[in-house]
């Protein structure tokens, strides 16, 4: 009897094959796979990690019982994808973590900063993966901090995260 992998695990094992890879250690990049399981690297940009620590700031602000965390890796059927912010409710982590590393399950809330190498189409398609991954919600903020609220449709503000702005 042979012991078969399922598409998630095949991609949770790749993950952790480059995590174990000493090249790929230092790199000033973010690291995500695409659902061929090949790298895809972004170069980080200072206007974006601010952006990055607003959000944060303004979840802790808004949702202080939740949780904010920077670039949470999540093993999605179009490869692992790695949002820049993610925010969860309460034992989201627990129940997420029990899918494997990286997990399968998505955070409550996933957001994307726009920067000069994404588009639209890539943007759609990451906030299909996610909300595919059980989030309930995923944000894009473009570059000048402007925020806008998805669900299964475009919203006008966040219903998990009530008084969001929608600038940051």
């Amino acid at each position: 009897m042979s012991l078969t992998t399922t598409p998630a695990q095949e991609r949770q094992e790749r993950w952790q094959e480059l995590c174990r890879d000493p090249s790929l250690q230092d790199l000033p990049y973010k690291i995500e796979t695409n659902e061929r399981g090949q790298i895809v690297l972004s170069p980080p940009k200072a206007a974006h990690s601010d952006l990055q620590g607003r959000i944060l700031d303004a979840f802790r602000e808004a949702r202080p019982e939740g949780r904010g965390l920077p670039e949470f890796p999540i093993t999605t059927s179009g490869g692992v994808r790695v949002p820049d912010v993610v925010w969860m409710s309460e034992g989201r982590l627990e129940e997420i973590t029990e899918t494997g590393d990286p997990p399968t399950r998505a955070p409550d809330l996933c957001v994307e900063i726009m920067s000069e190498s994404n588009d639209w189409s890539e943007m759609d398609e990451k906030r299909a993966l996610y909300l595919e991954a059980g989030a309930e919600e995923v944000w894009v903020v473009d570059k000048d901090g402007a925020v806008r609220f998805f669900g299964k449709q475009e919203l006008e503000a966040s219903e998990l995260v009530s008084g969001f702005p929608e600038r940051v």
